[in-house]
């Protein structure tokens, strides 16, 4: 009985991380569909998050499952339980990454009003960060889990960059605050999905320590 326990957390944690692979790729296609105004790659985000949604509600089932058949105790326990707060944020990430898609389409294929540096960067940090806290989980890592913060600390310094930029272009320009208002929209939904991310990593510090921190 133990044996076949342990093999189906073993399962899960493997689904967790199909779960965060499926999770980067959507942030990553997002991306793309904007930088490309590609409006086909941005309707075929809704199917990847539907996808996603999909897997939480398959990994939400089977750890109640576990919970009501096997009464996990101690680590066990908290190992299900950070994977059920994971699954959330990370079918969160997904939510944001249609709420990006949504905001391409809404730009079409209209010139960006400046050259998009900032963003893309935001957008690599934020994979970076969803591989790295669920590598983290994998592992057991704590360095891993509290690297993170840092990785969060430069999305949101960007961020507030990204803020000041386009609220200054706003104020000078008022033809372009459409478009300017659509890129800010994007630059809060990838700090959001680094918020995640960092909310996963202290999720797994409580897994391994059973101690409760915001290592932001």
């Amino acid at each position: 009985m133990r044996t076949s326990y342990v093999e189906r957390l073993k399962g899960l944690k493997v689904k967790v991380l199909k779960m965060g692979s499926m999770v980067q790729e959507i942030i990553e296609e997002s991306l793309q569909a904007l930088m490309e105004q590609d409006m086909e790659k941005a309707e075929k985000i809704y199917e990847m998050d539907d996808c996603i949604d999909k897997m939480e509600l398959e990994i939400e089932n089977e750890c109640m499952e576990l919970i009501a058949l096997q009464q996990p105790m101690a680590k066990d326990l908290r190992i299900i339980g950070t994977i059920l707060k994971a699954i959330t944020d990370l079918e969160r990430m997904g939510d944001h990454a249609v709420n990006i898609a949504k905001q391409t389409k809404l730009i079409g294929k209209e010139p960006f009003i400046k050259p998009l540096i900032d963003i893309p960067r935001m957008a690599y940090l934020s994979e970076k960060m969803v591989a790295k806290c669920l590598d983290s989980f994998l592992k057991e890592d704590l360095t891993l889990a509290k690297e993170v913060s840092y990785d969060d600390d430069d999305v949101d310094e960007i961020y507030e960059r990204v803020y000041l930029e386009l609220l200054e272009m706003m104020i000078e320009d008022q033809k372009i605050i459409k478009q300017a208002f659509h890129l800010l929209l994007i630059a809060r939904f990838l700090e959001r999905i680094a918020d995640h991310a960092t909310n996963i990593s202290e999720r797994v510090i409580y897994m391994v320590t059973a101690e409760r921190i915001e290592i932001n």
